[in-house]
Formats: C-alpha cells, sequence, structure tokens
C-alpha cells in the first residue's frame, strides 16, 4: 500500500527520498520501496521519519496489512509475504563506524601524498 500521507508530508517539507535515505542509513532505492509499500516500515523507523520530519507520528503513518512476527532472539522482524530483514542498528554503533571510515579515508589521502612523495624522489635518482 502506498504511503501517501509520508510522501505527501515529505514533499511538502521539501525532503527529497535520497535525503530521507540517508537520514535512515538507507539507500534511496530501500527507502522509496518503503513508500511504495513494496517493504514494511518498522515502528522505529516511523519514529525517526516522524522526527525527521517534525511530526507526530500520527500524521504520516498509515497502517500496514499483512502478518508481523518479531523476532528478538536475531534482532530482526520478518514480515510475511516478503524476504526483508531489518535490523535496528543502534545510533551510535553506526557513528562509531562513519568515524571509521573518516579515519580511513584520511589515512588512504596521506598515503597518496606520500607515494606521490615517492614517486618524485625516484624521479631525481
Amino acid at each position: 500500500m502506498i504511503k501517501t500521507k509520508l510522501i505527501n508530508v515529505r514533499k511538502a517539507k521539501e525532503f527529497a527520498q535520497g535525503a530521507m535515505a540517508r537520514e535512515l542509513h538507507m539507500t534511496q532505492s530501500q527507502y522509496q520501496r518503503r513508500e511504495k509499500g513494496e517493504i514494511m516500515i518498522s515502528d522505529p523507523e516511523w519514529e525517526k521519519m516522524a522526527k525527521i520530519l517534525h511530526m507526530n507520528i500520527e500524521d504520516i503513518k498509515e497502517d500496514e496489512p499483512g502478518k508481523v512476527v518479531n523476532n528478538l532472539e536475531n534482532n530482526k522482524v520478518n514480515y510475511f509475504g516478503s524476504n526483508n530483514y531489518f535490523y535496528n542498528i543502534p545510533e551510535f554503533i553506526l557513528e562509531n563506524q562513519q568515524d571509521y571510515i573518516n579515519l580511513l579515508k584520511k589515512e588512504i589521502e596521506e598515503l597518496k601524498e606520500e607515494n606521490r612523495t615517492l614517486k618524485e624522489k625516484l624521479k631525481d635518482i
């Protein structure tokens, strides 16, 4: 079921799908599939979307048909009729990973510069 309320509010707030996807730590395609109703939106995702859009959940959420089973052992939610799994990763872990990625990017740039310097020295030999 297409999430008309969500789409209308997102557009009214001038948020692109890509911007929403980045805020939710997913690809634009994954977000688009949620709006189209191809992938069910979990309650934590509804909460994050409402926070991003500065709205109440009731203003954007639409009921989703289908049976939901919450498997807390594996920290995943299975939606019958779909092979999609949703993992709720704590925000601090995502931030930590982003910090690590940024550190690695910095190190790569430093190594590239060192490589250029060594190439210049070899030319002089």
